[in-house]
């Protein structure tokens, strides 16, 4: 590049620099103190996609671009025909689970009764065994004795280790059904679980319907629809754009002189183009910590000077909610920042909003 060319470039640059700073130096209003410092800006707000939480078809659009909606209000719903019949499917479910909860505890209760009676008929039979025991012990005496025969002690002892049988054959019918009381009551716990996987499915349907019912999450107002009735929507495809009125604030531009003394939470008052009459109160709640503005190469003071940091002010939530169905985002207009705490806001720039 010649050296001709190196001239008219740097001219350029230095033209280029001198019209931002002028352009800058415009937008201050004549005769802010010091202590002050302005940007232009405009009026934003959080923006909410109102989307379909499970894929499926949509059936109504309520919400129309530019109404101003309440928190719960139903935007849009999406068809819930397969829902009502997993429901009805999960109800089904949940009366064979209960019946199923029934017999088993039908059948518990069963079982121990029949472990009661075979406990009973152990006592019954070990009765008898004493007895025969007893029989026995005093056929074995008379029998040393010479007053019985041996025919008659082994009688006597057949009868005892008869009944000696029985009473360890009723024993097992004990056990038996002690078992059995303990496989009918995990059959219960069985059948309960099931109840309450059937119930959670119910609830979650029953969720999933609730959620076909699309609700703005916030106060705020419509921007734009993304789909149609009759259209299949994915999980998480966007219905409606809104934007939340309670959070509206400007985002405005500072040079690093003016952007270096603002601290957080102070105080901002804004002049909108499109109300000049009013001078709305915010405070700063973002500084930014990157320019974004920023010339390929820093290296003097000058062109340090022109490097700009991202600000914004958050209005008054309270003054919000009093007038939350005028707020009109997008709205262009003047943002003045107290760098200095202890400055007096100028007459022209005190509060005035409307009652």
């Amino acid at each position: 590049m010649t050296r001709q060319h190196w001239l008219l470039l740097m001219t350029a640059l230095a033209v280029a620099g001198a019209g931002a700073g002028l352009l800058w130096r415009a937008n201050q209003p004549k005769g802010l103190a010091p202590g002050f410092a302005s940007s232009n800006g405009r009026i934003e707000a959080v923006e909410i996609d109102v989307a379909a939480k499970s894929a499926g078809r949509l059936k109504q659009v309520l919400g129309k671009e530019g109404d101003f909606v309440v928190r719960g209000q139903v935007l849009a719903r999406m068809d819930t025909d397969v829902l009502h019949a997993q429901l009805r499917e999960a109800q089904a479910d949940l009366r064979k689970a209960s019946n199923a909860v029934e017999t088993a505890q039908s059948s518990v209760a069963q079982r121990r009764s029949e472990r009661t009676a075979a406990e009973a008929i152990v006592l019954q039979h070990s009765a008898e065994r004493e007895d025969a025991r007893r029989h026995r012990r005093r056929t074995e005496q008379l029998f040393v004795n010479g007053a019985v025969s041996a025919e008659n002690l082994d009688d006597a002892r057949a009868g005892f280790y008869g009944a000696d049988a029985i009473v360890a054959s009723a024993q097992a019918t004990v056990a038996a059904s002690r078992a059995a009381i303990t496989t009918a009551g995990s059959l219960v716990i069985e059948a309960k679980a099931s109840v309450a996987a059937a119930q959670a499915r119910i609830e979650g349907i029953k969720a999933n319907i609730a959620d076909s019912q699309l609700q703005a999450p916030r106060d705020g107002r419509v921007q734009y629809r993304v789909a149609q009735p009759g259209e299949v929507l994915s999980a998480g495809g966007k219905v409606l754009n809104m934007v939340d009125l309670s959070d509206v604030s400007m985002t405005f531009f500072l040079p690093t002189a003016q952007a270096g003394k603002v601290r957080m939470g102070a105080d901002v008052h804004l002049v909108l183009d499109a109300a000049p009459q009013l001078v709305i109160p915010a405070r700063v709640t973002f500084v930014a910590d990157v320019a974004q503005f920023t010339p390929k190469t820093v290296e003097t003071a000058v062109e340090r000077q022109k490097l700009m940091f991202r600000i914004k002010a958050r209005i008054d939530p309270a003054l919000l909610k009093r007038h939350i169905r005028s707020v009109k985002t997008g709205l262009p207009g003047m943002a003045y920042v107290r760098l200095d705490p202890k400055a007096a806001w100028p007459a022209a720039l005190t509060v005035r909003v409307p009652d």
